[in-house]
């Protein structure tokens, strides 16, 4: 059964809930839970998860359920996966903690893209089944929010190092998110009478003495005007000791940071660039499109005119240029479980090649010395060999690897040095892509 692998899919803002709360642990467990999936049965308005995963996946139903729970059942917890087979994607997950660690109930809900809640019917189902779980399942905190706004307000561990973090939890109001559970606790600490009278669109205390408070009619507007200045009015009431403007500032500074930007990349490198895009954190990636959008690559050097080109000194060219194979296999052998397109020697599998280099950061993981020995003379030739494939070019073998050329057309390439200098840091494998040099190569052909 093949589920929608959400963290394989395109990188977008999703919506994230994170409830951690308490259970009974004498009870029956399929007792104690049934609540808890009628509620997302009923409240889960098109984004239901059809698959339970324990030891093996199986359709949903309750009897799915409680057999994953007891195929991961361990002595203090267990934990099992709810996914969809068709779009939107959900990548859900249920852990109970038993004695002697705290019965707890943690569960963590993910559905993408954010757009799925857009429509205000969608979201009021949404926050009526947090209520009641948290009515059912007692919580100190819990929230749903957008994901990259999450990461821009810093959470979970809002400015703090991760001991402090998970020692002191959400101890205080550090941030006011879409939608926020703030347990009894919690709102003994502001002051019940504060909490309650939040200026939000909704507020509901709850039975055990937690109180709902939710911004904005929709979580995927959060980033609108209106809902920032409902998300600062809440936050500054229940934080008197933070400035309403400054909140408020910030709040728009985020929301224009994640406000669409139209990618303008050099074309040249925009197939390359769109990849560098789409590996950076969500929260960052308008800002990212922006800076690549005035950045331009410094134009190829790696040539000669035809005319200028160096002669052949070697004794035997044909079994050079058999050499010059050889080493573009060891580029393959390197790369071709990450990158199977590099089987193809094609000029989108230099951009692929180009990614692999950047994304896994290799003139900064490994040594200089390998670097040169091996990858460089591997990616020189695989250039070289893509050249030679697709623009008709030939090689002129030479004796120092440096000095050998490909001709195309009516200049000559050296592919060696293009994969000399691109593999001198992360920001030249982009500088000096292989993915450039073929677009300019292939322009000058003729």
């Amino acid at each position: 059964m093949k589920v929608l692998r959400f963290h394989d899919l395109k990188e977008e803002d999703y919506l994230r809930l994170d409830f951690v709360g308490t259970f009974d642990p004498q009870v029956a467990l399929e007792s104690e839970l049934k609540p808890f999936f009628q509620v997302l049965e009923e409240c889960a308005d098109g984004w239901m998860p059809d698959v339970v995963e324990g030891k093996r996946r199986r359709k949903y139903s309750h009897t799915a359920i409680w057999t994953a729970l007891e195929e991961e059942r361990g002595d203090r917890s267990m934990s099992i996966g709810l996914y969809r087979t068709k779009w939107p994607a959900l990548d859900m997950t249920l852990r109970l903690y038993f004695p002697p660690l705290p019965s707890e109930l943690d569960v963590t809900i993910e559905v993408k893209p954010l757009s799925v809640f857009t429509e205000a019917e969608r979201c009021h189902r949404f926050v009526e089944m947090v209520r009641d779980w948290a009515s059912r399942y007692p919580v100190s905190y819990a929230s749903a929010h957008s994901v990259a706004d999450d990461q821009l307000a810093g959470a979970p561990n809002f400015g703090r190092d991760m001991q402090t973090a998970i020692r002191d939890g959400f101890d205080k109001v550090y941030e006011v998110f879409w939608l926020n559970v703030f347990g009894p606790k919690l709102v003994e600490a502001v002051g019940r009478e504060r909490v309650l009278s939040t200026p939000a669109w909704r507020v509901e205390e709850l039975p055990n003495g937690a109180v709902l408070v939710v911004t904005w009619p929709t979580a995927a507007g959060f980033a609108s005007d209106e809902a920032r200045l409902a998300q600062a009015r809440a936050h500054a009431h229940l934080r008197p000791d933070l400035d309403f403007d400054t909140v408020l500032r910030t709040l728009r500074e985020r929301s224009a940071t994640l406000a669409p930007v139209e990618p303008r990349f050099h074309p040249d490198v925009a197939s390359l660039l769109s990849r560098v895009v789409d590996s950076v954190a969500i929260h960052e990636r308008q800002r990212k499109i922006a800076e690549l959008n005035v950045w331009q690559p410094p134009e190829p050097e790696e040539w000669l005119p035809a005319n200028a080109a160096l002669p052949s000194d070697v004794a035997d060219p044909e079994r050079a240029r058999a050499h010059y194979r050889y080493l573009a296999e060891h580029l393959v052998a390197l790369l071709h479980t990450k990158v199977p397109s590099v089987f193809k020697a094609t000029p989108e599998s230099l951009t692929d090649v180009d990614y692999q280099f950047w994304h896994e950061e290799f003139p900064r993981v490994f040594e200089r010395e390998k670097l040169d020995a091996l990858a460089v003379p591997a990616m020189g030739a695989y250039l070289g060999e893509v050249l030679v494939r697709h623009l008709g070019g030939q090689w002129i073998p030479r004796q120092k690897l440096e000095e050998v050329q490909v001709c195309v057309g009516e200049r000559v390439w050296l592919p060696f040095v293009r994969a000399w200098r691109a593999m001198r840091t992360c920001q030249s494998l982009l500088d000096f892509s292989l993915t450039q040099l073929y677009r300019v190569a292939e322009r000058h052909r003729s």
